[in-house]
């Protein structure tokens, strides 16, 4: 049988596979004489040679293998003395572990396994290859952050406990790792580096050891650096830049450092030109948009670097047309890549446009921009949609743009559309533009009201997800805000007080300021502020109450106590104020309250309610002066904070008027 498999038939091996069970009892049998101790060493090397070459075809072969156990029975292979055995079985490791049908927790299942590698670490050049290989494939992240960019090309979950950085690292991987990125064997060094990029990705902890690793008396960023010169490989310059990149995202080199400013980022930039090969210009694409997409300075430099912007534009042209290709192999490729380059260039020109508006200006003004953000709101492949709506909501920060080309091309109704029915990352995204187009400047205000919004905003407040229910109520906030009171009544009657009643006891305090403000904004002109107020005064003091009397910190409370001085401003609403004293008694408390910006909202209460101008300000005035406010006033007005000091005295002028 063995002499059968080394002529290495495809055909044969396929057959290993057959549904006829005779035929798959053979695949069965290699894993037996593996794992029999009277084999001799010869045979059962072998056996992991051609197991490994069943594992190189198709995906159905290595389910079959793993359901076989071959994974327990090659790290068992690994206890053996002799080393060609052991290099055997850690090639077809390699190749299991880099399947994508092979789950990495199987790695972790035993605690004895990766102190066990790392101990091979030193045996040869191909365990060295192998086994760095195999952390790399298996080092996943365990969480996503729920917002920001998430464009590095590993984004995957993996189980509950520490997670596999972790365990590499308290295992020592820096160390065992290290001198490996000065080995004389280029796949070794390669290895060693892409299992550093994958270690220090989102982790402070790996990235801030390996600032201080020495090499041969090198620092490890020394060592990247040199790896990114012209003269090396392109997979190398391309994986120290992401290791660079990984650890100043992490928090361990500076974003002004001189080997991020004039080497990392000029070596994405180049990763990006025409001369590179698709999946080259994707990788650096995505890399340099999550290198720069938090630091306005590094988003600039970028921006005159090498003509970016108008560089990225290319990206939009694959595949190309079909007359310039005459090789059917380049279409298959260039259609292959399509979706990754459009989805790479959206990503990017969503961080280079997150704060500078000149650099939004330069993005929208590149050709057809805004056409294919358009268009790729409707493409089919998810990761494009995501990228594109990604891009479209770091341009619609800009109040120029709002105004002028997303009007020109009814942005609105594409991302309505998308709003309907797409998953939560989308949702997320695309709310949080939404709440953009919805700001009282945005000519895209009205028709987003006509289409249905209002609806569809109170739904995503409740949701599930935590930042859908923020966006949703965020989105309504700048909805009510200066509106008609059609529009706020629409609000009211969607969100339903129940609905208005859990966003107030909601624990998060992003949804309770948003619902704050949502309230101050739906309560301000007077005619607003008493027809509300009839029909929902009840419980809107109720809450009102429950808020003040909560654990909440001050900006909740100050936010409270301003939708209390808007209560006030009603002509009939402040009655329910004048008939509270409860309330009244809360608002006299936060007057002589240690923090001034709750003293000044409180006395913003007590101006509206004390104005003299208005029918019942006696009552009123008499009611307060009973209660010991005018002291409190007086004391106030001698106060060395300018602010509450004027607003006592403003107070105490409509007593004397």
């Amino acid at each position: 049988m063995l002499n059968e498999v080394t002529a290495s038939s495809r055909h044969y091996v396929d057959r290993l596979f057959d549904p006829d069970p005779q035929k798959v009892l053979q695949g069965v049998m290699l894993l037996y004489l593996l794992q029999q101790e009277t084999s001799s060493t010869e045979l059962r090397t072998e056996c992991a040679v051609v197991l490994g070459s069943l594992a190189m075809g198709t995906e159905n072969n290595v389910k079959s293998l793993l359901d076989c156990h071959i994974i327990p029975a090659l790290l068992q292979g690994l206890l053996s003395p002799d080393l060609k055995f052991i290099e055997a079985c850690l090639r077809c490791l390699r190749t299991i572990f880099t399947s994508p049908v092979t789950p990495e927790e199987l790695l972790y299942t035993d605690a004895t396994v990766i102190p066990h590698l790392m101990a091979l670490l030193s045996r040869s050049r191909y365990t060295q290859e192998y086994i760095c290989q195999i952390f790399s494939h298996c080092c996943k992240l365990r969480h996503w952050h729920s917002c920001g960019f998430k464009s590095s090309p590993q984004p995957l979950l993996c189980a509950n406990g520490p997670d596999h950085q972790t365990i590499l690292f308290n295992h020592g991987a820096v160390q065992n790792i290290a001198h490996l990125l000065v080995s004389t064997s280029y796949k070794v060094r390669m290895q060693a580096l892409k299992c550093f990029s994958v270690l220090a990705f989102e982790n402070p902890q790996v990235s801030m050891t390996l600032v201080n690793v020495l090499v041969d008396g090198e620092l490890l960023p020394q060592i990247f650096v040199k790896m990114l010169q012209r003269d090396k490989p392109i997979e190398m310059q391309l994986t120290s830049a992401k290791c660079l990149t990984y650890m100043c995202r992490a928090g361990a080199i500076r974003t002004d450092d001189n080997c991020i400013v004039l080497k990392t980022l000029p070596c994405l930039v180049r990763m990006c030109s025409k001369e590179r090969l698709l999946e080259e210009r994707v990788e650096g694409a995505e890399t340099l948009a999550y290198l720069i997409e938090t630091d306005v300075e590094l988003q600039r430099i970028a921006s005159i670097t090498d003509h970016l912007i108008a560089m990225l534009a290319d990206y939009f042209k694959y595949p190309s047309s079909v007359s310039a290709i005459t090789d059917i192999k380049r279409l298959d490729h260039d259609l292959k890549h399509a979706h990754e380059l459009r989805q790479a260039a959206f990503k990017l020109y969503a961080s280079l446009g997150a704060n500078d508006e000149d650099i939004r200006k330069k993005i929208i003004e590149t050709e057809n921009m805004m056409d294919r953000i358009v268009n790729g709101l409707s493409e089919s492949s998810i990761k494009v949609r995501l990228a594109a709506v990604r891009c479209l909501h770091s341009l619609s920060r800009s109040v120029q743009q709002l105004r002028t080309s997303f009007q020109d091309h009814a942005v609105w109704k594409p991302l309505m559309k998308v709003l309907q029915n797409a998953p939560d990352e989308i949702l997320v995204v695309a709310s949080s533009t939404l709440c953009n187009l919805l700001l009282e400047f945005s000519p895209s205000k009205e028709p987003i009201l006509e289409s249905g919004a209002v609806e569809l905003l109170c739904s995503l407040t409740q949701s599930e997800n935590l930042a859908l229910r923020v966006n949703g109520i965020w989105a309504l906030m700048n909805m009510a805000f200066q509106a008609e009171q059609k529009i706020k009544s629409d609000i009211l009657r969607g969100l339903s007080t129940e609905q208005l009643f859990q966003l107030l006891s909601d624990s998060d305090v992003n949804v309770l300021m948003k619902t704050l403000g949502l309230l101050r904004n739906l309560l301000s002109t007077r005619p607003h502020i008493d027809h509300i107020m009839s029909s929902h005064g009840k419980q809107i003091m109720q809450a009102v109450t429950l808020i003040l009397e909560g654990e909440h910190n001050i900006e909740v409370k100050e936010q409270t106590l301003c939708i209390l001085a808007n209560i006030a401003d009603g002509t009939t609403a402040k009655e329910l104020i004048m008939t509270n004293d409860d309330i009244l008694q809360k608002i006299k408390y936060y007057m002589s309250h240690s923090n001034a910006k709750l003293q000044l909202a409180a006395m913003f209460c007590i101006s509206n309610l004390v104005w003299n101008e208005e029918e019942g300000s006696q009552e009123r005035q008499d009611k307060l002066r009973d209660m010991g406010i005018v002291d409190i006033l007086h004391k106030l007005s001698q106060s060395s904070d300018p602010n509450l000091c004027d607003k006592a005295k403003t107070a105490l002028q409509q007593y004397l008027a």
